[in-house]
């Protein structure tokens, strides 16, 4: 028994022994490769330096969606960027065997110069080391991928802001070599998990993955991009904007069915309504670039402004036809003040009044007036006789002429005016005889009026 546990013992310590000797072997045997590679290895050269461009695969693996700014017009991702090239002289083996290496070899081999083109800044995870790796397989496949932060600028249409959509890109591009050098494409799968980002404000509705050729100063250039269709997420909006709008627009309608007498209590309800809609519109422009078309969120609530104030002034006008009432009323109740007595006229003779016309005729610069004077026109006593006027001073009063007839020059526009100036006279009719038609017709108009506006409104942004 104990002979046979000692030869069980014996043969455990010559395998070991084997095998540390074969492990020991084989790292030798890969150092010795790696160095062998990289002896007269010029990392300033491409792969196939002179000849064919090399091809260089990428693809992306989404890890968060961190933050999208309005103002700054930018959104912040994280990702994995994984890219793909062959370069034979750093093939070793004609089998699939592969070597994994850390990131720092890449300062001894040849990567390509990649850049976002619409990068604003970004930065490189380094906890616990930084997080490069490099693959390098028998064929001299390389496989060389990075973990980073980027903030890339995305232009945004906020014309429909908030009901909008936006596509915000990852542009991917050589800095140096031109298609002559390198040509990027994409790999058979792209871009993956886009499906589980996830947004504060926003929904991934889909994406798309595409190449194009730029044209430089320096030369042409292979352009790798992601377009990412984002749709805003409007409950946000809804409870911190349009829900306070709809129910301070309704506040300033109860000033309606509140006593036109009230005069602090209306004018406290309508102020407080207009502040409110100023503090409100205040702050969601201070959330958004200072652009200078006009956004569907404005429109909304310069309209809620406009109704609240229209609220406000609707108190003035009310208040208005109360005091000139009023006054009327107190002008009617006013007694009378006693009429005048008649003036006095001096009293008038017949003979006087003939001697005046007597003496004008006589001092009448017409000559034949004058002449006549003594013998036709007056007898001896100075009385009035019958006497005829000279024909220019005749004036046939029986004759008159019509008035001229305008009714063909008449517009067809006064039968308008009319009816608008009886419907007015009308108006004026109830309102001088109550005050509260105002509020009763603004009881009914103002909530009509809203409420086809925003059916409108909606209909048009949100459709």
């Amino acid at each position: 028994m104990w002979l046979i546990l000692f030869n069980l013992t014996l043969l455990i310590s010559f395998v070991r022994d084997v095998v540390a000797g074969r492990t020991s072997e084989h790292l030798f045997n890969v150092s010795q490769t790696i160095s062998g590679l990289l002896d007269g290895y010029d990392i300033r050269l491409r792969p196939n330096f002179g000849g064919e461009p090399c091809y260089i695969g990428m693809d992306i693996t989404i890890a968060s969606f961190d933050s999208i700014s309005e103002v700054n017009m930018d959104y912040t991702i994280t990702m994995y960027l994984n890219q793909y090239w062959k370069d034979e002289r750093l093939s070793f083996s004609s089998d699939d065997e592969f070597i994994s290496l850390p990131g720092d070899f890449a300062e001894m081999i040849w990567v390509p110069d990649t850049f976002f083109a619409n990068d604003k800044s970004s930065y490189l995870h380094d906890v616990t080391e930084k997080n490069k790796m490099i693959r390098l397989y028998g064929d001299g496949s390389i496989t060389y991928g990075m973990r980073f932060t980027t903030t890339l600028a995305c232009m945004m249409d906020l014309h429909y802001y908030p009901l909008d959509m936006q596509n915000c890109t990852v542009e991917i591009e050589s800095y140096g070599y031109t298609l002559a050098d390198v040509v990027m494409y994409w790999r058979d799968i792209p871009v993956v998990g886009v499906e589980k980002a996830e947004l504060n404000q926003f929904t991934i509705v889909g994406y798309d993955c595409t190449y194009r050729t730029e044209e430089l100063a320096t030369g042409v250039y292979r352009r790798l991009t992601i377009t990412f269709e984002l749709s805003r997420n409007l409950g946000y909006f809804i409870l911190q904007t349009y829900l306070p709008s709809i129910l301070i627009v309704n506040l300033s309608w109860v000033s309606f069915w509140i006593n036109h007498q009230a005069i602090s209590a209306r004018s406290a309800l309508g102020i407080t309504t207009v502040l409110t809609m100023t503090t409100i519109s205040t702050g969601v422009r201070a959330s958004l670039p200072r652009i200078s078309y006009v956004k569907a969120i404005d429109i909304y609530l310069v309209m809620c402004f406009v109704f609240v104030f229209a609220a406000l002034m609707e108190y003035a006008a009310v208040n208005y036809n109360f005091w000139r009432q009023e006054a009327r009323k107190q002008k009617k109740e006013k007694p009378a003040p006693p009429p005048k007595p008649p003036l006095a006229l001096p009293p008038t003779d017949k003979a006087d009044g003939v001697a005046n016309l007597s003496e004008d005729i006589r001092k009448s610069p017409i000559a034949s007036l004058r002449q006549r004077h003594a013998s036709k026109f007056f007898s001896r006593e100075g009385n009035l006789q019958d006497f005829k006027f000279p024909t220019s001073f005749r004036i046939n009063r029986d004759k008159t002429s019509p008035p001229p007839d305008n009714s063909n020059n008449e517009s067809s526009g006064v039968g308008l005016i009319a009816a608008i100036r009886k419907a007015n006279s009308i108006i004026k009719a109830s309102v001088q005889e109550d005050v509260n038609v105002i509020d009763k017709w603004s009881r009914l108009c103002f909530p009509v009026t809203f409420l086809i506006f925003n059916i409108g409104y909606w209909g048009f942004y949100y459709a």
